[in-house]
């Protein structure tokens, strides 16, 4: 039970880094031109929120199913591994760097990875694969929105 939790608050802790990194420049981001169905800023957070808690809920399971995280194939952990480092650039490029062209490239390789992830952790264990589906419907519509607004402030 306690490597449960450990496992489950690291990964949501790690996946939560960059929010306090890389801070939105909120004058910046309100004077981008976006489309009319853009989320407001707080309702991103609360997804994204939810969306940390469910990739650590998915990683316990399969951290249980699998007899631990460091029997899991290599190619998991790569798709891991790049899933979480491209989602923490996506602040770094979009808040830091203000480039809106790298950060939609970075949020296709986030949704990408997230579609790779579920495939994985559903193989190993439905339920996990299950809680997976909602970080790539979201990241699904992050990439559009952000290709979006791109588009709208070349």
């Amino acid at each position: 039970m306690l490597r449960s939790i450990f496992i489950f608050v690291i990964t949501y802790a790690l996946f939560s880094i960059s929010g306090f990194l890389f801070r939105v420049d909120e004058s910046w981001y309100d004077a981008l031109n976006k489309p009319e169905w853009t989320p407001a800023g707080g309702t991103i957070g609360i997804i994204w929120s939810v969306l940390f808690a469910l990739i650590a809920a998915a990683l316990v399971i399969i951290d249980r199913k699998s007899g631990g995280l460091n029997k899991l194939p290599p190619a998991f952990w790569i798709v891991l591994i790049v899933n979480y480092l491209s989602n923490q650039l996506f602040s770094y490029f979009q808040f830091s760097l203000k480039n809106l062209g790298l950060a939609t490239a970075d949020c296709a390789v986030v949704a990408v990875t997230a579609i790779l992830l579920a495939v994985m952790a559903f193989k190993m264990n439905k339920a996990a694969g299950i809680l997976l589906i909602p970080y790539v419907l979201w990241t699904s519509f992050a990439t559009y929105l952000s290709y979006t607004i791109y588009s709208m402030n070349l």
